[in-house]
């Protein structure tokens, strides 16, 4: 039996895409015991996918303390596994894969780092573009198997199994009206529109759509969630005694809901992996086509600042595109609501008539 080992120590959305891995690497090797690596707050996007046998949480902080790292490389070592993945290639990952022995140790390049040591017996550089509807991002990780190992028909899609107690969610019993997750910011300020923006397009939709609205955000963010509350004008429309602080507790909310508007981010994986539709609204430093997975203009959809004005970047020296990304707001206010709600309107007339009719 081949003992494999994937680790992905990032955030929820690049855990949720990496389980790609588990899914195909089964498929080559189904008598084999597949363990994840993640870092514990993002385990429950994990948890019950019948191609994982085991989840290894980790915490970020305490990993990065040499001690702590030791006992783990040492710890994987003695589990004397077959094949490793590793592809996020960071240090710590990197030097788990090194010392680990394993046969197959398989990352990614960095084209920007030079390694110092072989932390990889095989080493794959990462795809110069997408060729997949699915986004170069998930592309990517499935590249570290076919680069390796002869994959047929590769299975792109992340998917969350729910257990049969998981799906029923009785605190939206007694809402009839179609239930919109709203996530209203995104997982860092970078990420997140500014709040009279997010107002204006919730008012939109609370005033156009005969809706509930929930607002999604992270338990840290409560105050930022309040202020873009206060600025709306249409509050009838939005539930806010129903929030859940788990990922997992999340899921099953999600998977209640009807669809999904938000920024980029994690919990788009997430109701993306449950088959929810989905609308994303895109940092403008973020490069879409790493990361906008599965998106056909029915079921996913998405804006980006680019697509409306490509020839934005053009004005911009090659240091003003280094600092977009430490402070992308400038930018974000030229991806007016104007600008997002009349594809938004779109999206909402080609689903509305199919929440309406659905029955929870």
């Amino acid at each position: 039996m081949k003992k494999i080992l994937i680790i992905q120590n990032k955030r929820i959305g690049d855990v949720l895409i990496s389980s790609v891995i588990a899914n195909n690497i089964k498929k080559l090797f189904p008598e084999s015991r597949v363990d994840f690596m993640a870092y514990d707050f993002t385990n429950g996007v994990l948890e019950n996918n019948p191609n994982i046998d085991r989840i290894i949480p980790i915490n970020e902080k305490e990993l990065k303390k040499i001690p702590n790292l030791i006992k783990m490389i040492r710890k994987v070592r003695k589990e004397r596994y077959d094949i490793i993945f590793d592809p996020y290639s960071k240090l710590q990952s990197r030097l788990i894969c090194y010392f680990s022995k394993a046969k197959y140790r398989i990352g990614n390049k960095r084209k920007h780092k030079k390694l110092p040591l072989p932390f990889y017996s095989h080493p794959i550089n990462l795809l110069d573009e997408k060729t997949q509807n699915c986004g170069k991002a998930i592309e990517d990780r499935i590249n570290l198997i076919t680069s390796v190992f002869p994959l047929e028909n590769p299975d792109y899609e992340p998917k969350i199994t729910l257990r049969e107690e998981e799906k029923a969610y009785p605190k939206l019993d007694a809402y009839s009206n179609p239930v919109i997750m709203l996530g209203i910011l995104g997982s860092t300020p970078q990420k997140s529109m500014p709040y009279e923006y997010i107002a204006e397009i919730v008012d939109y939709v609370a005033s156009n759509y005969k809706v509930h609205l929930l607002f999604n955000y992270a338990p840290h963010q409560k105050v930022e969630a309040d202020k873009i509350y206060a600025l709306c004008q249409h509050k009838e429309s939005i539930i806010l005694d129903i929030y859940e602080d788990s990922i997992r507790g999340f899921i099953r909310l999600m998977n209640a809901c009807d669809l999904m508007i938000a920024n980029e981010g994690g919990i788009v994986h997430i109701a993306k992996a449950l088959q929810k539709p989905t609308f994303t609204i895109f940092s403008p430093y973020v490069n879409k086509d790493h990361w906008a997975s599965f998106e056909d203009g029915k079921l996913h959809e998405s804006i980006h600042l680019l697509e409306e004005k490509p020839d934005l970047f053009d004005t911009f020296t090659f240091e003003e595109r280094k600092k977009i990304e430490e402070n992308p707001h400038t930018l974000y206010k030229q991806l007016t609501p104007e600008m997002i709600i009349p594809k938004l309107e779109k999206f909402l007339k080609l689903h509305s008539k199919k929440s309406h009719e659905s029955t929870r």
